[in-house]
């Protein structure tokens, strides 16, 4: 090693963005980490290979501490640590992240990725980004120094773009596209990732399982366009009231959920009475006819009876019945059971 080798700074690893938190919320949304190699994603890694003649490209996605390849060509791995990774650099930018000569960059000159395989010397990424989140990139690597010129610069824009494409189209089968929040499907699956990791750290978990009163009653009397309004209105307080770190879904017609993340029954009902109190606050200055009103019930995680996330959303549900059965019966009586 050279004594100007020997001065350098050891290995940079890539700095966290501002919107970390946010930015991970919405990978995770999409449900696609871990999952199955697909067609539609290789095929785009295999065009970026023979487009720009490069032994290596990657479809990868920047977790909390890793970078996971949903597709990769030319490298015999599934995902490697974010603190070497180039990846976790390109996501810090907007345009294209360009590494000509690894060897002779300050931040990548001793990276492991470098010095052994797959002995990278040029690595260009553009960020993967959706809904202003960054969430990963499509790139190329090579064991030679190389650059691009403007019109490749372009070319893996545009690849890019037909990347997020597909990972729109997967967010909006996940997506409940008149509120916006998860529907079922994107429920089970974000909110089961969720339970695990509480599972693990022994964090306490709630389930408050929601239902618009009157509902029906709205849509005759006002029609379908007002009753759609009236679930925007409710998913969007649910959305404010909560964290960023709680599940908040729409199952279908009137009825919602949230995964509470470390939060007790007790806790719990605090949460249930700032939704309480928002919602009275919006139907006092709405200037609607109707007032939006909400039964609940509140299911606490029990890891030897709830194995599953859909375990214990049956459990929800079924409190939920209960309830409306016990309304039904005695119209007057404004308690509302909870299942401990």
């Amino acid at each position: 090693m050279s004594s100007h080798e020997s001065k350098r700074d050891p290995l940079k690893s890539p700095e966290t963005p501002e919107d970390e938190k946010l930015r991970l919320a919405k990978l995770r949304s999409l449900c696609i980490l871990d999952t199955a190699q697909e067609s539609r994603f290789d095929r785009f890694t295999r065009m970026a290979q023979r487009l720009f003649k490069v032994p290596i490209a990657m479809i990868s996605l920047v977790d909390a501490e890793r970078q996971w390849f949903k597709s990769c060509v030319g490298l015999n791995a599934s995902e490697t640590s974010r603190s070497v990774s180039f990846c976790g650099h390109a996501i810090l930018g907007s345009d294209v992240f360009s590494v000509e000569d690894t060897l002779e960059d300050e931040r990548f000159f001793d990276n492991p990725l470098v010095l052994g395989e797959p002995q990278i010397r040029f690595y260009a990424g553009c960020p993967l980004i959706l809904d202003h989140r960054k969430l990963g990139t499509l790139c190329i690597a090579d064991r030679v120094p190389r650059s691009l010129d403007q019109e490749q610069l372009d070319n893996l824009k545009d690849l890019a773009g037909m990347v997020e494409q597909e990972l729109a189209a997967i967010l909006l089968a996940t997506k409940d596209q008149l509120t916006n929040l998860e529907n079922r499907r994107g429920f089970l699956a974000l909110a089961q990732q969720s339970l695990q990791l509480c599972t693990r750290q022994g964090i306490p978990v709630s389930l408050l399982y929601l239902d618009l009163e009157h509902f029906k009653t709205i849509n005759n009397l006002h029609g379908h366009q007002e009753g759609d309004q009236a679930l925007i209105a409710f998913a969007d307080l649910i959305k404010h009231v909560c964290r960023d770190s709680d599940v908040v879904a729409r199952l279908g017609g009137d009825e919602f959920v949230v995964l509470l993340i470390n939060s007790t029954r007790e806790q719990s009902e605090t949460v249930i009475d700032r939704i309480k109190a928002a919602l009275e606050n919006q139907n006092r200055v709405s200037g609607k006819e109707y007032a939006i009103d909400f039964c609940y019930g509140i299911t606490s995680y029990q890891p030897e009876r709830h194995e599953t996330i859909a375990e214990l959303l049956a459990d929800g549900h079924a409190l939920m019945h209960e309830i409306k059965q016990l309304r039904n019966y005695s119209p007057m009586d404004n308690t509302v059971p909870a299942r401990k």
